[in-house]
């Protein structure tokens, strides 16, 4: 278990481990009691660091079950709060690529609509107009590469609502492959959906230096494409 996530960090210091989720994982524990991410990040330090007891993991910020790319742990409770505090006050730039169904009408842009949270449905409902109770949900787009099926779109995140992608994408008529629960045609063989969480930039709130990952996309060839077409 160890070896295999060993392969997938993409940053480690004293205090903070940056990891390539793979779709279907769980960034943390849900109702569901699967095992997750931060599991395996626990006995990967604890394994590493020959740790007598359990290794902390702090967790700053989620990514969706069926989502891929860069997940922030911290390893300690300093970094946990800092961490926290970054994502809450927005000084992480947050990079994602989606493969939709459809193009955008214009190749370049910025949604800016209002969001609610449907918690049974455990979906998040779209309006162009401020509503009771919705939320301003903000996020700048670009196309960047097609094949002869499908369009990749780099996205870039001002705010952070539940399914604010899938939801706003989906919004705007590019509804992102496999996504069944916002209008995808068929859902994908693993029950992934095509979002991946390609790059993040701060500056770390401990050593003050500047962090710019990026994480390798998913192996399906799909995804090998566009990584090789951008």
């Amino acid at each position: 278990m160890a070896s295999t996530l060993a392969e997938r960090v993409l940053y480690q210091d004293n205090h903070l481990i940056i990891l390539n989720k793979n779709a279907g994982e769980l960034v943390q524990g849900d109702k569901t009691g699967d095992k997750t991410l931060a599991d395996e990040a626990q006995v990967y330090l604890k394994e590493k660091f020959k740790k007598p007891g359990e290794a902390f993991i702090g967790i700053p910020h989620r990514l969706d079950r069926p989502v891929s790319g860069i997940v922030i742990y911290a390893k300690t409770s300093k970094g946990l709060s800092r961490m926290t505090n970054l994502f809450r006050v927005k000084e992480i730039e947050k990079t994602y690529w989606a493969v939709v169904e459809k193009a955008p009408k214009e190749k370049s842009g910025t949604l800016n609509n209002y969001m609610i949270k449907n918690e049974k449905q455990n979906k998040s409902y779209v309006s162009e107009t401020e509503k009771p109770e919705y939320k301003q949900a903000i996020l700048h787009y670009r196309l960047i590469a097609s094949s002869d099926k499908y369009h990749l779109i780099e996205v870039n995140l001002e705010t952070g609502r539940h399914h604010q992608i899938r939801a706003q994408l989906a919004h705007m008529g590019c509804i992102i492959k496999g996504d069944l629960k916002y209008g995808a045609a068929r859902s994908n063989p693993d029950g992934s959906i095509h979002l991946h969480s390609r790059r993040c930039k701060f500056i770390h709130p401990i050593k003050d230096t500047e962090i710019n990952i990026t994480a390798p996309c998913p192996k399906d060839a799909l995804w090998q494409f566009f990584e090789g077409a951008s």
